[in-house]
């Protein structure tokens, strides 16, 4: 076979190529229009609201009609090209349009409502989203309502609903909770927690009655699952031919760059504590976003609030944290406060980008942040915003110094949680809180009295005497010493930010040779590769290290937010790396290059984002699941957009190099595959987890719909059966590189630009 053919062809085993027809053309334009609308329904709700695409894109006849006009050509083709015949393409298809049928059931007779309960009162009926009051054939009665904090911290854990259904048609009465993750299911009827009225006793619920949509789409879901598994055993699929075709002799080589020289610190001119004895202050119990820590990861938070990051001066957190608690008069002269905004430059009156905290105070002893912003326009908001978050900065400091921003002392009370936490210099009235007050603040004056006259000795007795009187204030609430130790480890070696510029730096070298190696067909020794390998298991250790801490100290698995998910795609895509490195080194230095970007992300604005406890709604396996399955995708269609712009660069570059094109034109497809299924994979199972969280599952939140227009951009390469465009090598490869933003504005772009319920925050 010529090379010609193989190009068109991608291997001499494809069927004919059927020509364009109506049906096909058809079909193409609907496959461009939906993402395209959908693009525009997102943007449109960024500046028009969600009611207003609720009412005129997602639940308009005509999009429900574009939706069915698609469903319909799309099964004549298939069953014209005769692919019914070829069972797990056609199931396949099949679950897509079960999935689609049992969405279109909830559009057409679905329910969802609220009703609201108060304790000891019967409700009957509920009230619609559409302004609609229905009713129940039973009826439901709120015996309690409460809300399980985290231990020892007034930090919601679960809200939980107790009622009792009573149905007088079967003369039929049951008990059943409701709480996040933990629906009630009663003759059709599902109920949520949805949530409370702040005297604790009242509740809300979401009501959704779907007895038929739900089954059909989870019907589907679990056709589609099967079909997929199915789909790479069908000898006939481009998968497979594609599987068989690719074949490779070009190797992979590594560069490991190390000699980073360490600059000199200047000797700061604030008085601190010694690094020992600020170290030990540092392992007392403190309450710090919404739960028990060691006073060191406040310490860290504080410093990189305020300069921006964890380093400063060669100084421990601990060490500026006290410095600025007993040597205030030194430290406000420090210019450690990082400005970001020129704005707030300019009303300060400084050129850096540090400001000292005197710069916050005029002549006058006025507060330039406060005086510029009570003369601000309301139309600048944008400056406002800015001079807002330096304002944080200068009120952090002041709260720490007046001692009520850290809450280092327990006291134990007699409420349901047990433990009220205050700062030293809190004012409590009431026994027994009034002695606790006098004797917290009876400590911490001879704390900073030991300080004053720098005896240290006493400074650690005082301090172990603080670490007793919380050990027996907190009880049972105090966190265990695993989790203590394991938090102290992840202060001082959770920053992943230099791996991060390694992982680039090996990726970049790595890339550029490995392509070059293969336009000169040239191959590279084996130890290089095992070299490598080594190295890549090494990074893996070190991100399952940091990992398991971050699992540790927040008590569940760590994929709860932007940081943790992109160290969770770093570390999959090394994973990956390490697997296909010997068939196929490219991927090597991909997994490199898809690690060292994810890392370096993660560590964008801070070094460490601060772990807080859990969501009540993220309190679900399904969310592991999810996470865990869709980074995974991500990763794959990572190595597709770089395979795919290595080939490109080198059918550029070196015109004698079409096979090597074709080869990996093959080998992205073979990534293609399992990408586009768990891409689809994690977002049903996300469906399902909206379903049982929220009574719904699709809401058509930005962050749902670009996922769903990820899904729809990366199918249409792989029906190059008929849409023979993308058997050419570099239509494939452009293609794979452009949908790449597809990619980085679900993940990057809804985040920052679109915002929604599935938005990260840190």
């Amino acid at each position: 076979m010529t090379l010609q053919a193989r190009l068109l062809n991608v291997c001499p085993t494809l069927p004919p190529v059927p020509t364009m027809n109506k049906r096909k053309l058809l079909i193409l334009v609907l496959w461009v229009l939906v993402p395209m609308v959908l693009i525009v329904a997102t943007i449109c709700e960024k500046w028009q609201g969600t009611p207003f695409v609720a009412e005129h894109v997602y639940g308009a006849p005509w999009f429900v009609m574009l939706w069915a006009v698609w469903v319909i050509a799309g099964g004549a083709y298939i069953f014209r090209r005769g692919l019914h015949c070829r069972p797990f393409t056609f199931a396949l298809h099949a679950a897509l349009v079960l999935i689609l049928l049992g969405a279109f059931t909830t559009w057409m007779w679905g329910e969802q409502g609220t009703m609201l309960l108060r304790q000891g009162k019967s409700v009957s009926g509920y009230l619609t989203d559409e302004g609609s009051v229905r009713h129940f054939p039973f009826s439901v009665v709120l015996d309690t309502f409460l809300v399980e904090n985290y231990a020892g911290t007034d930090t919601p854990q679960d809200y939980v609903s107790r009622i009792t259904i009573t149905d007088e048609t079967t003369k039929h009465e049951e008990s059943a909770e409701v709480s996040m993750n933990r629906i009630c299911s009663y003759r059709g009827f599902r109920l949520y927690q949805s949530g409370y009225d702040a005297d604790g006793k009242g509740s809300t619920l979401r009501v959704s009655h779907d007895p038929w949509g739900i089954g059909l789409t989870y019907a589907g879901y679990a056709l589609l699952l099967v079909s997929m598994m199915g789909f790479f055993f069908d000898k006939r699929s481009m998968f497979r031919r594609s599987l068989k075709h690719w074949k490779t002799s070009a190797t992979a080589c590594v560069f490991f760059l190390t000699g980073l020289s360490a600059s000199a610190q200047n000797v700061p001119t604030a008085s601190v504590l010694p690094r020992d004895v600020a170290e030990e202050m540092g392992h007392l119990y403190v309450n710090h976003n919404g739960r028990i820590c060691p006073l060191q990861t406040a310490a860290r938070d504080f410093k990189l609030k305020l300069c921006g990051s964890t380093e400063y001066e060669g100084l421990s957190s601990e060490q500026v944290l006290t410095g600025w608690m007993f040597h205030y008069d030194t430290w406000k002269n420090q210019p450690m406060l990082r400005i970001k905004s020129q704005a707030a430059r300019e009303v300060l009156g400084i050129e850096g980008k540090y400001a000292t905290l005197r710069d916050f105070v005029s002549r006058e002893g006025a507060d330039k942040i406060a005086f510029a912003l009570q003369h601000l326009s309301d139309a600048q908001t944008a400056t406002k915003r800015q001079l807002m978050e330096t304002y944080e900065q200068f009120m952090l400091v002041n709260r720490l110094c007046r001692g009520e921003w850290l809450m280092l002392f327990p006291i134990a009370t007699g409420s349901d949680n047990g433990i009220e936490w205050c700062a030293w210099n809190a004012t409590l009235t009431g026994e027994p809180q009034d002695a606790e007050a006098h004797l917290v603040q009876r400590m911490m004056n001879e704390l900073a009295e030991h300080v004053k006259k720098q005896n240290w000795a006493e400074v650690r007795s005082v301090t172990a005497q603080i670490k007793e009187y919380q050990i027996e204030q907190l009880g049972s609430h105090r966190p265990d010493d695993l989790t203590v130790q394991a938090e102290l480890l992840y202060n001082r070696y959770g920053n992943t930010r230099p791996l991060a510029y390694i992982c680039l730096l090996i990726g970049l070298l790595a890339f550029a040779f490995v392509c070059r190696a293969m336009v000169l067909r040239r191959s590279i020794r084996h130890r290089i590769i095992s070299a490598w390998g080594v190295f890549t298991i090494l990074v893996l250790l070190w991100l399952t290290f940091t990992l398991t801490l971050r699992s540790i100290i927040s008590g569940h698995l760590p994929f709860s937010n932007g940081y943790e998910t992109m160290q969770l795609m770093g570390f999959v895509a090394l994973l990956l790396a390490l697997v296909f490195l010997r068939r196929f080194p490219l991927l090597g230095a991909t997994g490199w290059l898809t690690c060292g970007l994810t890392l370096l992300v993660a560590g964008m604005g801070q070094s460490q984002p601060q772990i807080t406890p859990l969501m009540p709604v993220l309190h679900s396996p399904l969310l592991s699941w999810h996470v865990v399955v869709i980074m995974a995708a991500y990763v794959l269609l990572a190595f597709v957009m770089l395979i795919s712009l290595a080939a490109l660069i080198i059918h550029y570059t070196r015109r004698d190099a079409d096979e090597v094109v074709v080869r990996m034109q093959a080998f992205g497809h073979v990534m293609l595959v399992p990408a586009v299924f768990l891409l689809a994979i994690g977002i049903f199972i996300g469906a399902v987890w909206a379903n049982i969280s929220w009574g719904r599952y699709w809401g058509w939140d930005p962050k749902e719909t670009w996922a769903l227009i990820t899904l729809l951009v990366y199918a249409l390469p792989l029906h190059a059966d008929s849409y023979s465009a993308f058997r050419r090598p570099t239509v494939f490869h452009l293609y794979c590189v452009v949908a790449f933003l597809c990619v980085l504005m679900t993940y990057f772009g809804v985040n920052h630009l679109l915002g929604g319920m599935h938005s990260y925050a840190g």
